[in-house]
């Protein structure tokens, strides 16, 4: 059940306590891909997952704005602090809770909410009236994890099969001409880079040309099984925090 789409007597009569909250980030996908990729792919794994699972799944609106300062020189793209991003999640959360959806799994489609998500959900589990997990697609996806770039061909595949209509086909190849081949620039496994412009001409990280909609159709799968599996999980786990020793 969609909030956005439901009337609030409709979800006053939803029997579950699990709801999943999809976030994302408005930020550079290279000249090819849009600015929403990392929302819109977030949100269709959720969907998928939800009209695959056995039974009713609150979902949130999708939260389209991340941690995403490290994309900064690239124009349309936003952010905020990691402390407002984090606030804004557990306040979301708690707000769920406080109607009886009080076992959330945040479906994430950006890197760099990943850290951040993973704090905020123990904060939430430790200290609030509610149990959160965050799961990030990209990492749900098998051998293909190791293919995550930047609007590279994870992203691009999954976006071809999803909605193809966003992406600029006809720009693949400037994309491939301006991309880098890893994200970062590495001395003693460190990232000396703090911005992608840093070691990306046009913010592209990977190459697009490998993603196919067929690709993407898989990774819309792995992903989704990977979903599913977790909101069984989430919604059979006991909660009960452990007594302090």
């Amino acid at each position: 059940m969609h909030l956005t789409e439901a009337t609030w007597t409709d979800v006053d009569a939803c029997d579950t306590d699990l709801a999943v909250l999809p976030v994302g980030s408005t930020e550079q996908h290279g000249p090819h891909a849009p600015l929403g990729t990392d929302t819109v792919t977030a949100a269709a794994v959720a969907d998928a997952a939800v009209d695959a699972y056995d039974d009713e799944v609150v979902v949130a609106p999708a939260i389209p704005v991340g941690i995403a300062e490290e994309h900064r020189q690239f124009t349309g793209t936003l952010w905020v602090s990691p402390e407002t991003f984090r606030s804004y999640v557990r306040e979301t959360v708690q707000s769920l809770a406080s109607h009886g959806f009080d076992r959330v799994v945040v479906v994430n489609g950006h890197g760099g909410n990943v850290d951040a998500l993973r704090e905020v959900t123990g904060t939430i589990t430790r200290h609030d009236d509610a149990y959160a997990v965050a799961f990030t697609w990209f990492e749900a996806v098998g051998e293909h994890a190791a293919d995550m770039g930047h609007g590279g061909p994870l992203e691009t595949a999954l976006l071809r099969h999803i909605a193809p209509e966003t992406v600029h086909e006809d720009r693949i190849e400037e994309a491939r001409a301006g991309a880098a081949d890893r994200w970062g620039d590495w001395k003693s496994h460190v990232n000396l880079a703090h911005d992608s412009a840093e070691f990306s001409e046009n913010g592209v990280v990977g190459d697009p040309a490998d993603g196919d909609a067929e690709r993407g159709e898989t990774l819309l799968t792995l992903a989704c099984e990977s979903l599913v599996a977790l909101l069984e999980a989430v919604a059979t786990r006991d909660v009960a925090r452990p007594d302090h020793r």
